[in-house]
């Protein structure tokens, strides 16, 4: 099962003199969803900019995808180990370590075996033994423990984004919004909506140089169990987690931690996670949290 993702780019920047402004669209698949990158500028920059997104968009997934057996992570997964991992890869593993760490283990990549046993219907005893972050070696070389797999699903498209946002700064574009199912702002302000499966649109919130992610683990179901699994036989106690953050692969990850996570847990992580500024979560029954 694939999860749709859009990438979607508006964006305003200041030019000197009259140039016309056009619009470069250009659509792709990346990280198992559609991609969209819709620019707006004068001609010449836009193509240049979007053979670059086009770049970049394509070195994360050579890195992080799970959807391409020849991509770096599935090589791993295959192998058990990685002499010299690209920067792309380095950089998401350091993400995810952070990330799991300051969420007490709640954000752990070595679920995909766990994963993919709930999805094909299989006993998932093994795979349930194979969880476990600290036993994956960083390197270089990169080392798997017997029976382990990664997923970076959980952070990969927010670092994505992320990059998009990075290179079209540089560009100077002033006003941008970058859309990849994980928003990153230059400037603002944006309107985003976060929405819940069920219950449709919960908030509305204003994006201005900063990042959303939003996670509801029953956007997916694996049989009758949630796509957010937890590494210690968590189950989700929120039905959707929204975060703000300074970046898109960090609010990525912890809203994807935060829906294992009690209220208690919630704050006490974010008295140290000083790059997230707010998370909106809702509960099964519809009530609306803000820490």
């Amino acid at each position: 099962m694939k999860r749709r993702r859009f990438l979607f780019i508006a964006a305003a920047a200041a030019f000197s003199g009259t140039a016309r402004a056009e619009v470069t669209a250009w659509q792709s698949d990346m990280l198992g969803g559609t991609v969209r990158v819709d620019m707006r500028g004068p001609q010449g920059l836009a193509q240049n900019v979007a053979v670059r997104i086009r770049s970049t968009i394509a070195e994360v997934e050579a890195a992080a995808s799970l959807f391409k057996t020849r991509s770096t992570l599935g090589r791993l997964n295959a192998e058990g180990y990685l002499d010299d991992p690209p920067s792309a890869l380095r950089d998401l593993l350091r993400l995810a370590g952070h990330v799991h760490q300051a969420t007490d283990g709640r954000f752990d990549p070595t679920v995909q075996p766990l994963w993919r046993a709930l999805a094909e219907g299989r006993d998932t005893k093994e795979a349930r033994a194979a969880i476990g972050w600290k036993r994956v070696r960083l390197g270089p070389p990169v080392r798997l423990d017997d029976g382990q797999a990664l997923t970076l699903n959980g952070i990969a498209q927010g670092y994505a984004a992320d990059r998009v946002r990075r290179l079209l700064f540089a560009e100077g574009y002033a006003q941008t919004l970058v859309d990849m199912g994980e928003f990153a702002a230059i400037g603002g302000p944006f309107s985003v909506s976060v929405e819940d499966p069920s219950l449709g649109r919960i908030a509305t919130r204003r994006l201005d140089g900063n990042a959303i992610a939003t996670s509801s683990p029953s956007a997916m179901m694996l049989g009758t169990s949630f796509h957010i699994l937890g590494p210690r036989g968590e189950r989700p106690r929120w039905s959707t987690v929204s975060v703000e953050a300074e970046s898109a692969a960090l609010a990525d990850g912890f809203s994807t931690a935060f829906c294992l996570m009690t209220p208690e847990e919630i704050r006490a992580t974010l008295r140290h996670a000083r790059s997230v500024t707010r998370v909106t979560a809702v509960d099964p029954a519809g009530d609306v949290s803000t820490f």
